[in-house]
């Protein structure tokens, strides 16, 4: 794809899982012939990475070193067709942590909140706690997790901000000002959020994060990426172009991927 001044724009796609995490499906090969489809340039796996809770949702310790060799033969076997990226999505969950994980050498971590206080907020098993609940509060917990995560300066991308509002428990505080120290921590920690189409599959129907998040994120400068958040291979590249045209409507006009962990900036 080119832009009006006859320049390469590229299409990136760093947030894309696998069957290891035990509730997606397809083969690694699936969800590349979808990307190449999709006329994706630069496409990353970063499935769950494992730990100590909640292991019905992620792959084992044992895995790991199987999952980066399939994914490291499937860069080699497509390199003539399209960029494969290594990257594992790491659940902040303090004192879960673990240092294999963090020092795995791949070209990504991806930091994401899916627990307060061991509360799954995300899973529908757990819908029920939102129920009688001050969501204003959840809220600013779940930022200020976001906020604790960013301040740690061990991940390069932040998965999906504003998971929170995923089914439509929204809050009466202005969720800029729920959200600002923790968009502030982002920047200092110079890392990169993405721009995740899940949101479109799930209750709140619009993709993470919000119009209004993004808006911060460009206000600050904070780099951008992109995520399909698959778990099948026909995920893949959902409403792709819905999302890079929020992203330009917010004022971006580039996006980042990485390799080995440094970042590099692309025109979307």
């Amino acid at each position: 794809m080119k832009d009006s001044s006859g320049k390469k724009r590229f299409v990136i796609d760093l947030h894309n899982h696998t069957s290891r995490c035990n509730h997606a499906q397809g083969s690694i090969d699936e969800y590349i012939q979808k990307a190449l489809e999709s006329g994706i340039d630069i496409f990353g796996f970063s499935d769950h990475a494992p730990m100590d809770f909640d292991p019905r949702y992620r792959m084992g310790f044992d895995e790991m070193r199987a999952y980066e060799n399939d994914v490291l033969q499937a860069r080699e076997r497509y390199k003539d067709r399209i960029e494969i990226r290594l990257g594992y999505e790491v659940d902040y969950l303090p004192g879960h942590i673990d240092e294999r994980v963090l020092h795995a050498d791949v070209d990504y971590l991806i930091g994401s909140v899916h627990f307060i206080d061991k509360w799954g907020f995300d899973n529908p098993e757990f819908i029920g706690k939102y129920e009688g609940a001050d969501i204003d509060t959840i809220w600013q917990e779940y930022f200020d997790l976001v906020e604790a995560m960013a301040k740690e300066r061990i991940f390069q991308i932040v998965g999906h901000l504003d998971l929170i509002k995923v089914f439509k428990f929204v809050p009466k505080t202005d969720v800029r000002l729920i959200a600002e120290s923790a968009m502030d921590a982002i920047k200092a920690a110079d890392m990169t959020i993405e721009i995740n189409a899940a949101g479109y599959r799930k209750p709140i129907g619009e993709p993470y994060p919000s119009r209004e998040l993004l808006r911060m994120a460009f206000a600050r400068n904070i780099p951008i990426t992109f995520g399909s958040d698959a778990h099948a291979p026909d995920q893949v590249g959902y409403r792709r172009s819905d999302l890079y045209e929020y992203a330009r409507s917010a004022g971006y006009k580039e996006a980042v991927h990485f390799v080995k962990k440094e970042r590099f900036s692309v025109p979307i």
